[in-house]
């Protein structure tokens, strides 16, 4: 009973969180009533005091500036600085809208929304992580919702789902190589165990979006479709492929929009610097989420949270299936927690590795399984990186995002499929 009461405490500040920002909106009937950031300071303040009851003050706030300046989360607010440069000195230059011009001078106006998921699959698939593509591709989809009066929230949502698709299948995501390692096996035999359960979501979800643009008629002018402007995103998308580093990739993006726009004349040197400060002062929010929520998980992994939440869940395995399931559970669950799927994976790795000797489960499927089921709830969350780095660029709540992302719930209607009906047979 003890034991559950501490980890139960243990948890508490997470608890905390939710109550305060889900409950509050609900009660509100508005979730921007309540802001993230204020949710997360209230939360940090309890978790910081609770922490101080058994290790000090100054041992509790020294723990709390550890998970807020880890090393994961400094180089998450690097990408988050120069993104919001890049991203507002490219709408600057018209980028953006030329960008949206030739798509919807290639693509009929009811195939642009699963044209836009197709791209956003195929470039996330080739580049392996979800910011990338959510930082190349999210301030497109939001200008192409401004040209033709379609939902902002569904066209982030199409770019979010479509990113997870391949930070979950490609083979040189993080999370790919963080579940592989953790079980023992080969990144090509995870991921044929992958495509198996993620071809049948991306399918059914395609299916979706082609069904609600079947009527869409944007009346919006192509004749914008300028290459040069566009030549910012070419780059970003094609030095992403190539496998640069996501920085890397940026700093070339925010030079090009500079070369581009002074040389065309749209804007002048100042105004470069301008839109840029403007850019990275438009991250603020979320840069101050990020860094609250990895203090927050920093006191609930360091108080025993995560590990009582593992032992938890465990304890009630049954069979092959009941450990399958206790192992998507456990990553999804401890997702929640870290707000970070390679996190959760590192976190849960050891223990799936455990379940499936005792219950003598396939490793390729045990690794497929830590993926996908990380990316479903990773995708899910709205204090997610990749949930808020997508409203910060598209300037919309994350929450009324949530609604529209037929991907991550669809793939998790797979993943249950996959256990209860043992499939692949030949992993199972």
């Amino acid at each position: 009973m003890a034991k559950n009461k501490k980890g139960l405490l243990a948890l508490s500040p997470l608890l905390v969180f939710i109550f305060i920002y889900l409950f509050t909106s609900i009660v509100a009937g508005d979730f921007y009533k309540m802001p993230i950031t204020v949710a997360f300071m209230l939360s940090s303040i309890y978790a910081v005091s609770i922490a101080a009851y058994y290790n000090g003050l100054k041992n509790s706030i020294d723990m709390f500036n550890r998970g807020a300046s880890a090393h994961n989360i400094m180089f998450m607010l690097w990408i988050f600085i120069l993104a919001g440069a890049f991203a507002k000195a490219a709408k600057m230059i018209g980028a953006v809208d030329a960008t949206v011009h030739l798509m919807l001078s290639i693509l009929p106006d009811n195939m642009v929304l699963p044209g836009l998921f197709l791209a956003t699959c195929f470039i996330s698939l080739s580049i392996g992580t979800s910011v990338g593509t959510i930082v190349a591709l999210v301030p497109i989809s939001a200008g192409l919702a401004q040209t033709t009066g379609m939902s902002t929230p569904l066209l982030t949502a199409i770019v979010v789902g479509g990113a997870f698709f391949g930070d979950n299948l490609s083979f040189i995501s993080d999370t790919t190589i963080a579940a592989t390692s953790s079980q023992g096996c080969s990144m090509r035999d995870k991921f044929r165990v992958n495509i198996f359960i993620t071809l049948p979501a991306a399918i059914i979800t395609l299916a979706i979006y082609t069904f609600l643009g079947a009527d869409l008629h944007s009346y919006a002018s192509t004749h914008g479709a300028s290459i040069v402007k566009v030549l910012p995103y070419f780059a970003v998308l094609l030095t992403a492929v190539a496998g640069l580093n996501v920085m890397t990739v940026l700093v070339i993006g925010i030079a090009l929009t500079g070369i581009v726009g002074i040389t065309i004349g749209v804007i002048s040197l100042f105004d470069w610097f301008q839109y840029m400060g403007e850019g990275i002062m438009s991250m603020g929010e979320l840069i101050i989420v990020t860094m609250l929520a990895g203090g927050l998980f920093e006191i609930v992994k360091n108080k025993g949270g995560i590990e009582y939440i593992i032992e938890s869940i465990s304890s009630r395995i049954k069979g092959k299936r009941g450990a399958e399931a206790v192992i998507g559970i456990l990553v999804a669950v401890i997702d929640i927690c870290t707000a970070n799927n390679t996190v959760a994976i590192i976190s849960v790795g050891n223990i799936a590795k455990r379940i499936g000797e005792k219950y003598n489960l396939d490793c390729r499927k045990t690794a497929s399984l830590l993926d996908t089921c990380s990316c479903c709830m990773q995708g899910i969350i709205p204090y997610g990186a990749q949930m808020l780095m997508a409203s910060g660029l598209s300037k919309v709540s994350p929450v009324s995002i949530i609604p529209y992302l037929f991907y991550p719930f669809v793939l998790a209607l797979c993943v249950m499929a996959a256990i209860i009906l043992r499939l692949p047979r030949r992993y199972s």
